[in-house]
């Protein structure tokens, strides 16, 4: 039974321990408070990574211009330069494999005098301990790749440019401030005269700590410290990142957080022992999250916290000593070891004592509750930002149960025995739908400065290998215009009678002699043949400003069977689809003209004949090639008893989309297909065609331009990728220029070009799936997507995960790239063509400038997000005497035949009444 004396100390006790918790309630914050803090710094992050917000963030977001974290292939010897302190590191660091890294150092003292004198005295000092390294590691004859931890306050402009904004740690180095030190360093090793270093990357110490646990975790895309001082880095989408050019793939972002609160947000969470610390700092009002959270600052916060309750009579009887009252006395290191559960208790009575205290055994637990208070709630705090950034990583990944990873490093993480586990439990509090993993950095600083130097050698030398892979699809202005001056060529070598017959453009003529006037009346039937399905169309033309153009279609399927069997079969199979859209749709009994769209080659003798030459596209019906399809399909109407149809022309896909635009646009004479297929048609001056009598008046040519370059002539720009899709298609040597331009061909390009980078190792880790090496598995439609500037490279990776290809999100910005480079190719080659068409339609016409309109379909024209602007943007540049207008066709094939069908009537109709 207690003694009522016993009753009242233990009651004096309850009491003070009652003051001092309420004394050290601030700083227990609720988590309320810690979401608050998480919304603050999104916010600032989101206002950080913009070029002009309308408020300034606090964090300043700096781009550290690292776009890579390891890939585990980093190999080779490094050096590093770890300057932060009085004292500054050299490094030769050897990186084996990524369970392996040998390094040895050396430390080197600055003398005060160099650290209070001139720039050049500070990088001499550094140079010249440099080349002392060097020559005692035996390393002075060889030119190694230096990575510079410079951990001061810099704005980085490139990956080895870095511009000191203020010296702090005690520094006053004159003439540094504003300038960039890496420029510094290399202008003193160069004054130093005996060996030789390649400055490769600038490096601030957060960026370090992620990529040394990167190079164990490849996921690992945050770096955190928090020892002395605090900061964290983060890989940010570059889309984000409004102060630097560019919006593929990520970039290291250097948050610099200390500063975040600067602004007052944090106010509310401040006590009266933080202010006083801030106040007594060496810059008050700078640093307000640093000075919650860092162990610069724990150790002053606590002896504060101390000094305020040993004045109130709580601790220590009511005393203080000089030694307490002292500023900096109470270490962030005696924190540690007083929250220590087996050996704290001893530990704080040592620490109290030598600062002349005589403690109490309550005194002494007393001091662990406030360490614990205090360290608690910097642990809090960090995992406060740590959930904003994880939460911002999440909403770029668009994926809310991605895992990340994060580097930590610093003393107070490392060596105080609690923190973490508080830490990692306010986390998971704070954003419980994220999977977090902490990896511990060995030497960030030093260790992951080299590896941040070898993936910044590795990408440079990627880089090079890839810029000498991509060169051969990369065309001046002056190649390309030597492409236009050799398609000219070959345009008339088509058109010349003598030399028709061996031109690999063919210049045909189509027998269409007008593009649309806009009187063209009545109702017509249009077929269009040109794969297994095909198309019958009833086209009623009225006026334009009234209805128009009105179309009822219907598309029809062709069996392997009938494709593969005898003419006979396919044109009766025709006939009898024909018949039965006639009578759904109340034909029957109406002879209408009917247009004839058929997408093979043919060599027509007038606008209702033509010579099929050779069957494509699968198609196999015997005794149909050299014959007159139109002959064929009469044949078939009359066995078949259909006498309502009048086959009045034969159409070409490109003649058909070049009248349908000029239906709508009377300067339409140029037709251009860019889809599966490619080819171009005009209207030339009649006097020119030379296959044909008569010098009046124009006749449409279709170009054929497939085949331009199948005599050589594009050899020169003719990639080793290009031959081997030549080699291993169904006609080798055969329409080289289509090869290069249209959607049939650029995905398997762009295979070809994946397949050697990745046996180079630059791709997807060197490993090519089964997928990859089967033909045409990249469809080029997956340009299209890929190309998308609405498509994330999150979405671009789901495409190549379908292809059994698990990709890096540098892999999927280099497929990007690949995919650019080929379409942009073939665009500018597009472009070189119709270049040729529109300067001989000028010099045809003898004028200074040329006012025409291009009619254009094909899906890759189309579809595709670049390749239509890249086609105008080099025509603007190749023929600045040709004002070209583009206009996209709605439905070439179908309505354009009925419209060449109208205007055949219409001028046979004027030649009936004239006659």
């Amino acid at each position: 039974m207690m003694s009522p004396k016993g009753d009242q100390t233990h009651n004096d006790q309850q009491t003070r321990r009652d003051q001092i918790e309420l004394c050290l309630q601030p700083f227990h914050l609720s988590q309320a408070q810690l979401l608050s803090v998480k919304d603050f710094m999104l916010d600032d992050m989101e206002r950080g990574l913009m070029k002009a917000p309308q408020k300034p963030s606090t964090l300043k977001m700096l781009p550290t211009y690292v776009r890579s974290t390891p890939d585990g292939t980093e190999r080779g010897d490094f050096l590093v330069l770890d300057l932060g302190g009085a004292q500054f590191r050299i490094l030769h660091v050897e990186l084996k494999d990524s369970a392996k890294v040998e390094m040895g150092s050396r430390v080197y003292a600055i003398p005060d005098e160099v650290m209070h004198g001139t720039g050049q005295q500070l990088f001499d000092h550094v140079a010249e301990c440099l080349g002392r390294f060097l020559h005692q590691q035996k390393l002075h004859q060889k030119v190694l790749p230096l990575g510079f931890t410079f951990s001061f306050p810099c704005v980085q402009s490139q990956l080895d440019k870095s511009v000191l904004i203020s010296w702090t740690k005690g520094f006053h180095c004159s003439d540094v401030e504003g300038k960039d030190v890496v420029h510094l360093l290399r202008e003193a090793i160069r004054r130093q005269g005996d060996y030789d270093v390649d400055v490769i990357v600038i490096v601030n110490d957060t960026v370090g700590a992620m990529m040394s646990c990167g190079f164990q975790d490849h996921s690992c895309e945050v770096g955190f410290i928090v020892g002395t001082g605090t900061n964290l880095c983060y890989m940010e989408e570059m889309g984000n990142v409004e102060s630097v050019e560019g919006d593929e793939g990520k970039m290291c972002i250097n948050t610099e957080w200390g500063a975040l609160g600067d602004d007052g947000e944090l106010s509310s969470i401040q006590t009266e022992i933080d202010k006083q610390v801030d106040q007594n700092s060496l810059v008050p009002g700078k640093q307000c999250f640093d000075k919650l959270v860092s162990g610069m600052y724990m150790g002053e916060i606590v002896r504060l916290i101390l000094v305020k309750l040993a004045n109130q009579g709580l601790l220590f009887d009511g005393t203080t000593t000089q030694a307490l009252l002292t500023k900096g006395c109470f270490e962030t290191k005696h924190v540690s070891v007083i929250e220590d559960d087996h050996f704290g208790l001893a530990s704080t009575r040592k620490i109290l004592s030598v600062l002349g205290l005589n403690p109490s055994e309550q005194d002494c637990v007393n001091v662990q509750h406030v360490c614990s208070a205090v360290s608690t709630r910097s642990a809090n705090l960090c995992a406060a930002g740590l959930a904003a950034v994880a939460t911002r990583l999440q909403r770029n990944s668009h994926d809310s149960k991605s895992k990340i990873t994060i580097g930590v490093d610093g003393s107070v993480y490392k060596q105080h025995p609690k923190f973490s586990e508080r830490l990692h439990s306010a986390l998971q509090h704070l954003s419980p739908e994220c999977q977090i993993k902490f990896l511990i950095s060995e030497d960030g600083s030093g260790k992951g400065t080299a590896i941040v130097t070898a993936v910044a050698r590795r990408l440079a030398a990627q880089r090079h290998q890839i810029d000498e892979i991509l060169a051969p699809f990369q065309l001046s202005q002056a190649k390309l215009e030597e492409v236009q001056n050799r398609m000219r060529a070959e345009m008339d070598i088509g058109l010349c009678k003598e030399t028709h017959a061996s031109a690999t453009v063919k210049m045909l003529p189509t027998y269409v002699r007008s593009t649309p006037d806009g009187t063209e009346r009545g109702d017509f039937i249009a077929l269009d043949l040109g794969g297994t399905n095909f198309r019958v169309l009833y086209v009623h033309i009225g006026r334009r400003e009234d209805v128009g153009v009105q179309i009822v279609s219907k598309t029809y399927s062709l069996p392997q069977e009938v494709i593969q069997g005898t003419g006979v079969q396919l044109f009766d199979h025709i006939l009898d689809c024909i018949s039965e859209f006639q009578s759904e749709n109340n034909l029957r009994g109406r002879r209408l003209p009917l247009g004839f769209t058929f997408s093979f080659p043919c060599k027509q003798t007038n606008l209702d004949q033509g010579i099929l030459i050779t069957w494509t596209k699968g198609f196999r019906a015997s005794g149909c090639v050299g014959k007159d399809v139109v002959t064929l399909l009469r044949e078939a109407a009359i066995r078949k008893k259909n006498n309502d149809l009048i086959v009045v022309a034969l159409v070409n896909d490109t003649v058909g989309t070049m009248m349908s635009c000029g239906y709508n646009d009377p300067a339409c004479e140029i037709g251009l297909i860019v889809g599966t297929g490619t080819n171009a048609c005009y209207m030339e001056e009649l006097k020119n065609v030379e296959l044909l009598d008569g010098v009046e008046g124009q006749m449409c040519v279709n170009m054929e331009w497939g085949a331009f370059g199948d005599n050589n002539c594009l050899e020169d720009i003719t990639t080793s990728f290009d031959h081997d899709v030549d080699t291993f298609s169904i006609n080798p040597g055969k329409q080289r220029y289509e090869k290069m331009i249209s959607g049939m061909y650029l995905g398997e390009i762009v295979r070809q070009i994946l397949i050697v980078l990745t046996k180079r190792g630059i791709l997807f880790g060197g490993k090519i799936s089964e997928r990859l090496l089967t033909r045409d598995i990249f469809p080029t439609r997956f340009l299209s997507l890929i190309e998308s500037d609405t498509l994330g490279l999150v979405q671009v990776r789901s495409i190549l995960t379908d292809l059994g290809l698990r990709s890096t999100c540098d892999d999927t910005m280099l497929v990007k790239e690949v995919c650019t480079t080929v379409s942009r190719r073939a665009a500018q080659l597009c472009a070189a063509g119709v270049v040729a068409v529109v300067e001989k339609m000028r010099e045809n016409r003898g004028l200074d400038q040329l006012k025409v309109t291009v009619g254009v379909d094909g899906t890759l024209y189309k579809l595709h997000p670049h390749f239509a602007g890249v086609v105008q943007e080099t025509v603007k540049i190749l023929a600045p005497r040709c004002d070209v207008t583009f206009l996209q066709s709605d439905d070439g094939s179908g309505k354009g035949a009925a419209l060449i069908t109208a205007v055949a009537c219409r001028i046979a109709g004027a030649e009936a009444r004239a006659a």
